[in-house]
């Protein structure tokens, strides 16, 4: 997209959110909202629900699948390259105060039916894929980047990052203030414990605590387990 177009984009998206982005429900904002944010957003299915004071930036990078519900306080910025993506799939619900950001050359997707509690933030730059029926309970921090700070003689701010992404894989549930790091794996139908910081991949199912995150036991019942995967669970728990 040249930079003419994404200014006149920006224009249009600063005048709408602008004029109808603070209007309440008394005022009839959440139907103006579904009325006129699709000729703004990438894309909007039906029944999305857009509460008064969320904040929509590079609104032409951001696709709201349908049954969507973003509430007072969202972040969503999908400004800083022409190729940034923030995908939220239908029946998502983003609590208040939450803050999505691509920042650069970046895809943050978040599958369906997954619940992001308040004041949730999930950054780039570095791809973010959250899967179905998550639970990503309030204030957790998902970074996709990691800073580079090698030479003791520069700023760190000067010496770039390292993004290497983040998947957390569907069914998963991340308790209060869960921290995950760049280029972590989180399996299927893991759950973190409240206040981990997960610094390394989480096999499926398993149960992790502490910080660095560690696997406690896993959900599943061990004959079930082939000797591979109990093998790697006995690593991750170290």
């Amino acid at each position: 997209m040249k930079k003419s177009h994404l200014k006149m984009n920006r224009l249009q998206e600063v005048l709408v959110t602008g004029l109808i982005g603070e209007l309440p429900g008394i005022a009839l904002g959440p139907k103006l909202r579904k009325l006129i944010y699709p000729t703004i957003l990438a894309q909007m299915g039906k029944s999305v629900y857009i509460q008064n004071g969320v904040e929509l930036l590079g609104a032409c990078n951001i696709k709201l699948g349908s049954g969507v519900h973003l509430f007072k306080g969202v972040r969503i910025d999908g400004l800083g390259h022409e190729n940034n993506q923030i995908i939220i799939k239908e029946g998502v619900a983003v609590e208040r105060n939450v803050d999505i950001g691509a920042l650069d050359n970046t895809q943050v997707y978040i599958d369906k039916g997954t619940f992001i509690g308040v004041g949730v933030c999930i950054a780039g730059p570095g791809n973010i894929k959250i899967g179905k029926r998550c639970l990503i309970a309030a204030h957790s921090g998902i970074f996709g980047n990691n800073h580079i700070y090698a030479d003791p003689l520069k700023c760190i701010a000067d010496q770039g990052v390292i993004r290497k992404g983040i998947t957390i894989e569907d069914d998963c549930w991340l308790g209060h203030n869960v921290t995950v790091t760049d280029g972590v794996t989180i399996g299927k139908g893991s759950v973190i414990g409240a206040g981990a910081v997960v610094t390394k991949d989480i096999p499926a199912y398993s149960i992790a605590v502490g910080i660095p995150a560690r696997v406690i036991k896993t959900r599943l019942l061990k004959e079930s387990i082939n000797p591979q995967e109990l093998q790697v669970m006995s690593a991750n728990s170290r």
